[in-house]
């Protein structure tokens, strides 16, 4: 099971995505747990991510966190997608980015 992990300025302006996505997840049959934190939390939440993401409002830290876990695949959520809120793009961008 992949954990997705999402990254915000407070952790509140992404649990709508995350709910997308979680629901695009079981349409599609793809195990995974899907959560979102405050960026502050990053050292807590981050190792045990397989994939995070980093909402646009805090696309800043994009160096900060590949350099804190420059083994891990990450990415900034399109601002498009996320003010849309298209979970399932985002989740389909996250298995593509996992997958290599």
């Amino acid at each position: 099971m992949k954990n997705i992990v999402l990254f915000c300025a407070a952790g509140m302006s992404t649990s709508l995505m995350v709910t997308k996505m979680q629901n695009a997840a079981k349409e599609k049959g793809y195990d995974c747990t899907i959560a979102a934190y405050s960026l502050n939390e990053m050292d807590k939440y981050g190792p045990e991510a397989d994939c995070i993401l980093l909402g646009p409002q805090v696309r800043y830290q994009k160096d900060k966190v590949a350099a804190a876990f420059p083994d891990k695949p990450q990415m900034v959520i399109d601002m498009q997608l996320y003010g849309m809120m298209k979970g399932k793009e985002v989740l389909e961008a996250a298995i593509k980015l996992m997958e290599g």
